[in-house]
């Protein structure tokens, strides 16, 4: 008999349900993609759902969350007592973990089928990021490491994989914490909404690290141990608001006045960013990976491995990720593609299937295609109820016109297949574009993106003509590498060149995604260049769900052509579509 595991990142950031079917992955989604709530923290109670359906199951054996209660308690009852000034903000949290005791309650409250009579695991929150990676990886033995703020009172977690079990051999925990280290600067500069710390990096690539004496007194890495210095933070002494009890999650300000007094005035929000702020962020990404690859160079001088497996909020550092090569002895790497904390549901229940269970491990997570995929009358449907005009092609066709627009500088959203997992756009809900043109940045975040003008936009590259492209040609499925373009080809691809010469390219590969690879090799063939820029199918909201989602993004943007399903939209062809969608939808964005 099958044996069902539903796996939950749950009242907490970036909320999200997986099941596995005798130790397949079969469905993972983040309930931002339902509610529309970025970043939304929560009982996942629609993600649940539409995994078991996807999954084509109506009962779970056993549910697994991926946080613990119970898991350093000693050591918070310890500075429960210590530090009673903070005894506002452990009640709050306190009671965040007494809804996960009440979990299984409320899930078969809410309607999750079976999930009454099911066997409930609360994996420790560092245990569940390390399953994610190592578990799901293509190796038999490795490195295992994770690194984030906090999560069940620790910050690092790290050990040694062998076959269908890790064995923990460090960690740090709290008050110290890279990652929260990272965010310190990070809100520092301005970004202050949770989920921020990409924006700070790709600051740093226009700023010199000017700051970095200064900068290397808040942190060093001591073997594996993190520690910060706690004069520049406040969490551990006044304690943070956090708000994790569904909607978007907030995290209070980490840095005190000494932080201040040592970097000078915080950037306003929304406010020109100065010379110092680019300095800044460079030199904070630098300390960065210092301390990232300090603690990887321990990692690997104990355990001996030459591969390791990489999760928590730090490894989607693609920046430090694209030089792990350089900077350490390790020779394979594996990066949970959702190293955040979405992909602790996928942990939790891969923990429970290979370490408790003790079950053979058969998986490897090599796509992140784990959504809902809707079939060609639903897209039609939603096209018609629109009052959209459309075209109805073979694949060849839609290939062949998709690129060909892509080629006369036209905004494509291209719309196909299953939802991915996690936090990136790997070519079946992104938004595409020709690298060529040295204007294309400028264009997509005037017309759609309105993101600020030193994030980077991303290169999806034919795996076969890496190595043409780019100094390292070690593969990069998921978007999570930064790797420095070959200089004579920057003046090529100008519209996915970052400031410091370096493209967060995704490898597309023909067996993994055959449509994506076909347009990419279409469009090398009328082009030459085997590259298209890839961003996430949104506009400030949630990346799309379904095909209503997606017209309405289409149609209430600058978007030009829409390639969805087998169907391609245009928008000289649909401006009274266009316009009533505009009165329609304003203001729905999140």
């Amino acid at each position: 008999m099958s044996i069902h595991i539903l796996g939950l990142n749950a009242y907490h950031g970036d909320s999200s349900a997986a099941v596995l079917v005798d130790g397949q992955l079969t469905a993972a989604l983040e309930e931002e993609r339902l509610n529309r709530v970025k970043h939304w923290a929560g009982l996942p109670v629609l993600a649940s759902n539409r995994c078991l359906t996807l999954s084509r199951i109506t009962a779970v054996d056993h549910i697994a969350v991926s946080r613990d209660p119970g898991a350093h308690l000693g050591r918070k009852l310890l500075r429960a007592i210590t530090r009673p000034q903070n005894l506002g903000n452990m009640a709050s949290r306190a009671a965040n973990s007494v809804q996960l005791t009440r979990l299984q309650q409320q899930l078969a409250e809410a309607g999750v089928r079976g999930a009454e009579n099911a066997r409930m695991h609360f994996v420790e929150h560092h245990r569940a990021h390390l399953a994610s990676a190592f578990f799901a990886s293509p190796f038999e033995e490795a490195a295992v490491v994770s690194v984030d703020g906090f999560g069940d009172f620790s910050s690092v977690m790290w050990g040694i994989g062998r076959g269908n079990q890790i064995e923990v051999l460090g960690a740090v925990h709290f008050p110290h914490s890279l990652g929260l280290f990272y965010t310190a600067f990070t809100q520092f500069l301005g970004f202050t909404k949770y989920g921020d710390e990409y924006k700070m990096m790709g600051l740093g690539a226009y700023g010199k690290p000017s700051f970095l004496s200064k900068v290397r007194r808040v942190v060093r890495t001591e073997g594996d141990q993190i520690r910060l210095d706690l004069d520049y933070f406040r969490h551990h002494s006044d304690g943070v608001e956090m708000t994790w009890e569904g909607g978007e999650p907030n995290l209070g300000c980490v840095y005190s006045s000494r932080f201040v007094e040592e970097f000078g005035t915080p950037r306003t929000p929304r406010s020109e960013i100065s010379q110092r702020d680019m300095d800044l962020a460079a030199s904070a990404q630098a300390v960065l990976e210092e301390n990232y690859f300090a603690l990887l160079n321990f990692v690997q001088k104990k355990t001996g491995q030459r591969a390791v497996c990489l999760a928590g909020g730090v490894a989607l550092n693609c920046v430090a990720n694209g030089r792990i090569f350089e900077g350490t002895p390790f020779r394979d790497v594996y990066v949970q593609p959702a190293a955040h904390d979405a992909g602790t549901s996928i942990g939790a229940a891969l923990f429970v299937w290979n370490q408790l269970l003790r079950k053979p491990r058969t998986f490897v997570m090599g796509d992140v295609y784990y959504g809902p995929a809707y079939d060609d009358l639903e897209i039609l449907r939603a096209l018609e109820e629109t009052g959209t005009r459309y075209h109805r092609l073979n694949e060849a066709e839609l290939v062949d016109r998709t690129a060909r627009e892509i080629s006369d500088g036209k905004i494509v959203g291209w719309y196909q297949g299953r939802m991915e997992f996690g936090p990136r756009a790997l070519g079946n809900r992104s938004i595409l574009a020709d690298p060529r043109r040295s204007d294309m940045k400028d264009i997509l975040n005037r017309r759609i993106k309105y993101r600020e003008p030193f994030r980077p936009f991303c290169p999806s590259v034919l795996r076969e003509d890496v190595a043409d492209f780019f100094e390292m040609d070690y593969p990069s499925p998921f978007m999570v590498m930064a790797y420095k373009i070959r200089p004579e080809q920057r003046e090529r691809i100008p519209a996915v060149t970052h400031g410091d010469g370096t493209g967060r390219l995704q490898t597309v590969e023909k067996d993994v995604n055959p449509l994506y690879w076909k347009l990419i090799h279409r469009f090398k063939e009328l082009t030459g260049i085997p590259v298209l820029i890839n961003t996430s199918f949104n506009e400030n909201e949630p990346i799309v769900d379904t095909p209503q989602h997606a017209i309405d993004c289409f149609l209430r943007t600058q978007m030009d052509v829409l390639a969805i399903g087998p169907y391609l939209a245009l928008k000289t062809e649909n401006a009274e579509a266009a316009q009533r969608s505009k009165g329609v939808f304003a203001g729905q964005c999140a």
